[in-house]
């Protein structure tokens, strides 16, 4: 009852029943108790002492609070010197109000009281917030709440923690947009989709952004997974916010949520393989046109298999926060086939397909296709025209025998190879021994089996104050190049052209013909 009862008719109440209950006998004042204590939901001691006190102010309601202490005249001028203020927050103005009041008063456009000046300025930074509440609400306007679309009403919002241990079938769909540095004009995209349960990952190529592909691609891959699609979690895009794809969706039992916008890690296992399949395999090259995407096409029918049969992955098991630190501890690495092998949701017909699939796979073969189609990948974005030309044993042969010393040539995916850069023939220095370059010739040519300090020293000696020590580290590199020019003259007769060295100076002219001392 006391949540029905509001302040002042529990008040009411309570100056009805006092006088009868002060002047009445003990059985009327045990009847009253419990007809109050039943009606306000008072404990039957606090209505014991309620109705026992003398009444205040002739049973009148009494004010809660102690009197104000700003009246509306103080409000009214810390208005003005707000709005004077441009309107800054409470403690600014309140460090401000001194030296504002003083300039307002002294080119008389403010005069104040000083009752009103002394509270005023005696005033703190939450009575100003408090007193201009109501005046910033009206003057800063109300902003409208930001109005979801239709289509977004329709699809309910999933978090990162709101997956727990799903059943294989709920998958997070992203795109992968193949766009280069440059975001506009049409290029590829991929449309990748993630199991959260095993991780089984599928990749299509699209040629443009656009809601009946992506419907496409969903039914695509509805029958090459091996498990039911029951839900899928997209991102807040129109490409999968839309109609056409809804419409699919729930024409086809399959449920749709969204992540939060600008919250990425809601779709966490999708974002992962982003990164851990797609940028990885196909690198971050801009495709464009119709010949990417069969590529690109190609590249996944191989990357699929090698991915969800022999590519493990670590899973989090648990994530505790102990202070400020994060401990995650994750389940032995498997592979997605190796993870949907031991779900108790997957049908042993499913298994058994599984375990015929995975015995006919070739590890090497696939390598060799997602190779071949990176190298393809590659040519496209640089502008080159392809050739797929059959895979042989030959191939497969040389790929093989070649394993073992690949690891020699750096980065093997060509995908991911940086351009090679041209050897730098130009020099970015001025040369310190430009104006010096015959009399160290001639002085080395004198004696060839000097070392470079004492070379150094001679030639210090004939120009003094002209050369450092930091400048003795560039005569010993030129040194040694002609030391090696030389030898190859002495072992082979002449030297071949080649372009001039940035620490060769005037010895090496621009045409590249090497010139020798007589």
């Amino acid at each position: 009852m006391s949540d029905v009862l509001s302040s002042r008719s529990r008040q009411e109440l309570i100056r009805a029943l006092r006088r009868r209950y002060q002047a009445g006998s003990r059985v009327d004042k045990g009847r009253i108790l419990e007809e109050l204590v039943a009606v306000s939901g008072y404990h039957r001691k606090s209505a014991i002492r309620i109705l026992s006190s003398k009444p205040l102010r002739d049973d009148h309601a009494t004010g809660r609070g102690r009197r104000r202490q700003y009246d509306e005249a103080a409000r009214q001028a810390l208005i003005v010197v707000w709005e004077a203020s441009d309107r800054i927050c409470s403690k600014r103005l309140k460090a401000l109000l001194p030296v504002l009041i003083e300039a307002l008063e002294s080119h008389g456009h403010l005069r104040l009281e000083p009752s009103i000046r002394t509270r005023l300025t005696a005033m703190s930074a939450a009575t100003m917030d408090r007193l201009l509440r109501e005046v910033k609400t009206t003057a800063r306007g109300r902003r409208p709440p930001k109005r979801r679309s239709a289509v977004q009403r329709q699809v309910p919002t999933r978090t990162f923690t709101d997956w727990h241990e799903p059943d294989p079938g709920f998958m997070e769909i992203d795109l992968v947009a193949h766009c280069g540095t440059l975001v506009g004009g049409s290029h590829a995209n991929t449309l990748c989709l993630t199991d959260v349960a095993s991780g089984w990952t599928e990749c299509v190529a699209l040629l443009v952004r656009d809601g009946s592909l992506v419907v496409e691609a969903i039914r695509g891959v509805r029958n090459a997974l091996p498990f039911a699609l029951v839900g899928i979690d997209v991102d807040n895009g129109s490409e999968f916010l839309n109609d056409v794809v809804l419409g699919y969706c729930f024409a086809n039992g399959i449920a749709v949520t969204r992540s939060r916008p600008y919250y990425k890690n809601d779709q966490a296992w999708v974002e992962q393989k982003n990164g851990s399949v797609v940028r990885r395999f196909v690198g971050y090259h801009r495709l464009e046109g119709h010949d990417s995407v069969v590529v690109l096409s190609r590249l996944y029918a191989a990357t699929r298999l090698f991915v969800n049969f022999f590519q493990p992955s670590f899973k989090l098991k648990e994530k505790i926060r102990v202070g400020c630190r994060v401990r995650k501890r994750y389940h032995d690495p498997q592979t997605p086939c190796q993870r949907l092998l031991s779900s108790p949701m997957v049908s042993e017909q499913t298994k058994l397909r599984l375990r015929e699939v995975a015995a006919q796979l070739d590890p090497l073969q696939l390598l060799g296709e997602i190779r071949q189609m990176q190298h393809d990948v590659a040519q496209l974005a640089q502008g080159n025209q392809i050739h797929i030309p059959a895979g042989t044993d030959d191939d497969l042969s040389g790929f093989l025998a070649g394993l073992a010393t690949a690891w020699h040539a750096g980065e093997v995916r060509p995908t991911q190879a940086a351009k090679a850069r041209p050897a730098r023939h130009w020099r970015t220095r001025h040369d310190p021994f430009e104006s010096a370059s015959s009399e160290l010739r001639r002085l080395w040519d004198a004696n060839p089996d000097q070392t470079g300090l004492e070379l150094f020293d001679a030639l210090c000696r004939a120009h003094p104050g002209e050369f450092h020590s930091g400048q003795l580290r560039t005569l010993q590199r030129r040194l040694r190049q002609w030391r090696a020019e030389l030898t190859q003259r002495l072992v082979f007769g002449s030297v071949v052209d080649r372009q001039p060295s940035v620490d060769d100076g005037a010895i090496f002219p621009a045409s590249g013909e090497v010139i020798f001392p007589t």
